[in-house]
């Protein structure tokens, strides 16, 4: 111990820079000047993930745990997500021990990770198929497949995390608690900084809830400077930083759970801003007449069969007749959509008589003569929509444009870059620090879409989800269509066949302001 205290506090940090996250955690209780060095070591913020598709489950978690916790950090928060052979409930609770109670973590099922390899460090992004046998029974090589792990841990200093969850009674499923929602996250928000929005907000939802309308209330309510991302496809798990009794899974149903990122209203002096960013690769593209939806009848909440006539034209559409006419003249590999207009009133503001406006899109599955079938509900007598299919060009196009629009995070002379020549103690730099995806199961071949931050900011973390339904605010997607109407365009914030990116930065505080 003797010889350890004539160091000086720049070897000792640079000693300490080099400790596994556990053997940097001991080495701060050691003694205070210790813990003043970890301190200016975790000045600065760190995203750290790792992939694996080990087909052990406890194996595969231990890998990307040893990965993530393989250098100096102290976890905010985490989100592993993993293939629907592992099991969600062992998955979450073997993450969970390690981290700690006090971390909120959540763990979803996804349709593919992206990711750099645990073992070998290489950029990987999977997309599971996840077919059957034709007989129903599964292959050993599908069993093998559909397995691996991405796993995210983060640490913002400056920022609090908790994680929020969407409820519904059980006694009153119809019910989504979306005011109850909403409140929690602007009371934790004023709580942790005494602000009214957090900074940023990544959601999970749950695969058999339609978000659509409940997104277009979080729209509402967050000011555009509120980054929201996420996937709306999975099945998850997750666990607060205090496991408040409120969250009874014996009286709820967890339809969504939001990670809420708030300013820390008690940020030490010499920490600097971490700031979100968000940009959307769309992968569809709208085309054909606008159509208006006559008589809708739905099958419990699993598809809605649609009538439907053309502007100036009185006779129901032959909806049979017109998908034949379409596969014709799509592509063999195109999806298609329907892309529905939805003024609906607020479903927490009832006395104001507001009406949301937003874009909805539903998957088309057939169709019966007149009828156009589609999968989900949620359509009403009167909403007018338009054909929508996957698009390779519109996407390869709009994802080179997130390359761009990304790309000005580099320069010295954008506000949220780094000034030349800005340090801050601990050896890290001001700019981008890590990015998350949430990609289209749908969308390109490997490599196809994490370019745009994997090209602008090479080295940093970057970990993402293959989704079928992805969460990020938006209202470009229906402007083409409703430019030619001269409307404001609907707001979209739950897509398909779309790319969503989060870009986490730094801006390092003041030189005069750097913890000693």
């Amino acid at each position: 111990m003797d010889c350890f205290s004539a160091v000086n506090d720049d070897i000792l940090q640079n000693i300490l820079f080099r400790l596994p996250a556990s053997s940097f955690a001991s080495a701060a209780c050691v003694r205070k000047s210790w813990n003043r060095v970890c301190n200016r070591v975790l000045a600065f913020p760190k995203l750290a993930t790792a992939l694996s598709q080990n087909p052990s489950l406890r194996d595969a978690v231990r890998e990307v745990l040893d990965k993530v916790l393989s250098g100096p950090i102290r976890p905010q928060f985490a989100i592993a997500s993993i293939g629907l052979q592992f099991s969600l409930e062992a998955a979450h609770h073997l993450i969970s021990r390690k981290l700690g109670p006090k971390v909120p973590v959540v763990t979803n099922t996804s349709c593919g990770i992206i990711g750099r390899d645990a073992i070998t460090n290489t950029m990987k992004e999977v997309r599971w198929h996840m077919i059957p046998e034709e007989d129903g029974s599964v292959s050993q090589e599908f069993e093998e497949f559909n397995r691996g792990i991405v796993l995210i841990v983060g640490y913002l200093p400056g920022l609090k995390v908790e994680a929020i969850p969407l409820l519904r009674l059980k006694t009153d499923p119809q019910v989504t608690l979306v005011d109850r929602f909403l409140t929690e996250i602007k009371n934790y928000t004023a709580y942790a900084s005494g602000l009214i929005a957090p900074t940023g907000i990544i959601m999970f939802g749950d695969q058999n809830v339609d978000l659509t309308p409940v997104l277009a209330e979080i729209d509402c309510a967050m000011p555009e400077e509120t980054v929201i991302a996420g996937d709306a496809s999975s099945r998850f798990i997750c666990n607060s930083s205090h496991n408040s009794p409120q969250y009874n899974s014996d009286l709820f149903f967890f339809d969504a759970v939001a990670l809420v990122f708030a300013k820390d209203k008690n940020k030490p002096q010499g920490i600097g801003e971490t700031r979100f960013h968000s940009r959307l690769s769309a992968g569809v593209m709208p085309f054909g007449p606008e159509l208006r939806a006559i008589t809708v009848a739905s099958k419990g909440t699993e598809c809605s069969w649609i009538t439907s006539t053309m502007n100036g034209i009185p006779q129901i559409i032959d909806s049979q007749r017109l998908l034949g006419d379409i596969n014709v003249e799509l592509e063999a590999s195109a999806d298609l959509y329907i892309g529905v207009i939805q003024k609906r009133p607020s479903s927490i503001e009832h006395e104001k008589m507001e009406m949301r406006k937003y874009l909805a899109f539903y998957e088309v599955i057939g169709g019966d003569d007149d009828y156009l079938v589609i999968d989900g509900v949620g359509v009403q007598p009167g909403d007018t929509f338009m054909f929508y299919h996957s698009d390779s060009a519109t996407a390869s196009s709009s994802c080179l444009k997130a390359f761009e629009k990304l790309k000005v995070l580099r320069s010295p002379s954008n506000p949220w870059a780094t000034p030349v020549g800005a340090h801050i103690v601990g050896g890290g730099k001001g700019g981008a620090f890590g990015g998350l995806m949430f990609s289209s199961h749908y969308r390109g071949e490997s490599y196809y879409d994490s370019f745009p931050i994997y090209s602008n900011f090479p080295g940093t973390a970057l970990a993402g989800i293959v989704c079928s339904r992805e969460i990020g605010r938006d209202s470009a997607t229906s402007s083409v269509w409703q430019a030619a109407k001269k409307e404001s365009p609907a707001r979209c914030s739950l897509h398909v066949c779309t790319t969503v990116y989060l870009v986490l930065s730094y801006i390092p505080p003041p030189p005069n302001l750097y913890i000693n």
